[in-house]
């Protein structure tokens, strides 16, 4: 029998190798099929698909800066590759590849790479979401008010950022990292260990990918530096020191986008917009969403639970409700960040659209806490009409 030891390291390098012949094989299979790889919207097919998918594709492509864009939709169009569809067809709309002189295979080889390392079985943070918050992060770089300082790198940062920003992500948040002492925690001394987890991932995989390897070095490391500082910006126990910075420079109307570090704030704060924005999308995407997010909550919880930890708030599938998890992030987290980011832009119609969105959907989720409200009390007291149980299965239920 092989020594314990051995035999990890044998299984790890066999994973290790499955993974790279995955994505080479992955790779060579949009070499083949994609004329993205050559710098050009393409006329003709994007994958091995269906024509009728690649023509409703091509469509979505051309609504890319929309709000109602629907990702999930343009996800299966493209066979489970809206990440690295959708950034390739970004980075050409915003010219970034001829400004940075990128090479188009290696831009590709990078972001198949940056997709393969999301975990497809993680119910909210997979390359789905990532893509979500990616067009969200498109739609926020055309807003006048910043739209009209950005320089290409800004936008290159801000795309790259939001595509990556939570690469690796194992499912679970960092009070379990911490709890169950795992070596993320240990590594980043328990601060922000998720989010500087993404960020040296995305930087290995630039590196790997050599993909930045003909800009200078200072260049390189600035780039890599400004990536961390956007990524380590999403960190949630860090909103109110944002919101609070946000607020004061508005008050004192101080921000001045003609200067860098003023631009890479407000790109901060359009990533943490975009990256908890599923409140403020229509109704169907925003209760996918909000559906997902929970049952990665509860599989933590019920993780916690067989392990003999305590459970986790909101990972508590017998307390913690959709309705209830969803109006409490509206309120405290999503309405306060939003606000101001309005202040910012002013009432363009983006910003009115998602004020719109998230009022309808807060009253919603307050009308299915309701009826789960009276459901719970009516089995508890043995009574309920049959005019309650009527309602309850004609409408939503979380």
């Amino acid at each position: 029998m092989l020594h314990s030891a051995t035999a990890d390291t044998i299984y790890s390098g066999e994973i290790s190798t499955k993974k790279k012949v995955k994505r080479l094989l992955s790779f060579q299979r949009y070499f083949h099929a994609s004329r993205l790889l050559r710098g050009i919207v393409p006329q003709t097919s994007l994958y091995l698909l269906d024509e009728d998918y690649l023509g409703q594709a091509r469509h979505m492509l051309s609504k890319v800066g929309m709000w109602d864009f629907d990702i999930f939709l343009f996800d299966r169009l493209t066979n489970g590759n809206s990440l690295v569809t959708l950034l390739c067809h970004l980075f050409n709309v915003h010219g970034l590849i001829h400004h940075f002189q990128l090479d188009m295979v290696t831009l590709h080889r990078f972001l198949v790479m940056v997709q393969e390392d999301y975990h497809s079985q993680n119910p909210y943070h997979n390359a789905v979401h990532a893509a979500d918050v990616t067009q969200a992060m498109h739609c926020y770089l055309k807003e006048p008010k910043l739209a009209n300082f950005l320089t290409p790198l800004d936008i290159m940062l801000g795309l790259l950022a939001a595509a990556a920003h939570d690469v690796d992500h194992p499912g679970v948040n960092q009070p379990f990292l911490i709890k169950t002492k795992h070596h993320l925690a240990s590594l980043y001394q328990n601060v922000s260990v998720l989010e500087n987890h993404h960020w040296r991932s995305t930087v290995g995989m630039l590196r790997e990918s050599r993909l930045l390897t003909h800009l200078p070095k200072e260049e390189r490391q600035d780039i890599e530096q400004q990536l961390g500082s956007l990524i380590l910006a999403t960190d949630i126990n860090r909103q109110n020191e944002f919101l609070t910075c946000l607020k004061a420079h508005l008050k004192n109307q101080d921000l001045r986008l003609e200067d860098a570090p003023d631009r890479h704030f407000m790109l901060q704060i359009a990533l943490k917009c975009a990256d908890i924005c599923n409140p403020c999308r229509l109704w169907e995407m925003s209760k996918q969403w909000s559906e997902r997010v929970c049952e990665e909550f509860y599989r933590q919880g019920d993780l916690e639970q067989k392990f003999d930890l305590e459970i986790s708030p909101l990972c508590n599938q017998q307390k913690d409700t959709i309705p209830s998890i969803q109006i409490g992030f509206m309120t405290y987290i999503v309405e306060p960040l939003f606000e101001e980011w309005a202040n910012f832009t002013g009432n363009t119609p983006l910003s009115e659209n998602m004020h719109n969105h998230l009022q309808r959907n807060k009253a919603k989720w307050r009308n299915l806490l309701h009826k789960h409200s009276s459901s719970r009390n009516a089995d508890h007291s043995g009574q309920g009409t049959e005019n309650e149980e009527q309602t309850l299965n004609e409408g939503e239920t979380p």
